[in-house]
Formats: structure tokens, C-alpha cells, sequence
């Protein structure tokens, strides 16, 4: 994994003034993790930076999700993904970009 993810998700968290639990829903996938996962759901990248170990969905415990994206977005880290439904943020340390 891209150590610099973690540094990230601190960055977003000191931003934030929390210290709160970091609750990981994906990190690295293999290939075929991936491709099983884009069977089911069309928001799963082909060249997903999961299969880089470049990238991370998480969740802040008892911080709501929307301002979670919004510091990512500010701070020009990478790319950064809204799920609300499934209730995660993606970051990546791809191009910055946004999406969702």
C-alpha cells in the first residue's frame, strides 16, 4: 500500500480537528477481486488504483460523510470519490480528480 494514503487520511482528520476511528473498506484488491467487483457494480474502474495498492475507501467514525469528501477535495492529494449510498470515500494518489 501507498504509504502516503495514510498520511492522507491524517491530513483529513487534523483538517477535520478529530482523532476519530479510521474504519477501511478497501485497499489493495488483486485483478481478479477487482473484475469480480465490476461484475456487480458499474462504479468499479477497469485500471482501479486498488490493484496499485494506490488507493483507499474509508469512513471516519461518527463524521459525516460529505465533509469527510469535501477536506479531501480541498487538499489536492489525488483523486476523490463520494459514495453516499455505501457510506465510504475513495482517495487514490492518482491525478487529482473528483467524481460522485
Amino acid at each position: 500500500m501507498d504509504k502516503r494514503l495514510f498520511d492522507h487520511i491524517s491530513q483529513i482528520q487534523s483538517e477535520l480537528g478529530v482523532e476519530t476511528e479510521v474504519q477501511i473498506i478497501s485497499g489493495y484488491r488483486s485483478p481478479a477481486t477487482n473484475e469480480a467487483l465490476r461484475s456487480r457494480s458499474g462504479g468499479v474502474a477497469k485500471k482501479s488504483y486498488h490493484m496499485l495498492g494506490q488507493a483507499l475507501d474509508f469512513r471516519l467514525d461518527g463524521v459525516e460523510l460529505k465533509r469527510v469528501r469535501d477536506i479531501a477535495r480541498e487538499l489536492d492529494f489525488g483523486g476523490v470519490g463520494y459514495y453516499p449510498r455505501s457510506n465510504f470515500v475513495h482517495i487514490d494518489t492518482g491525478p487529482v480528480r473528483y467524481w460522485a
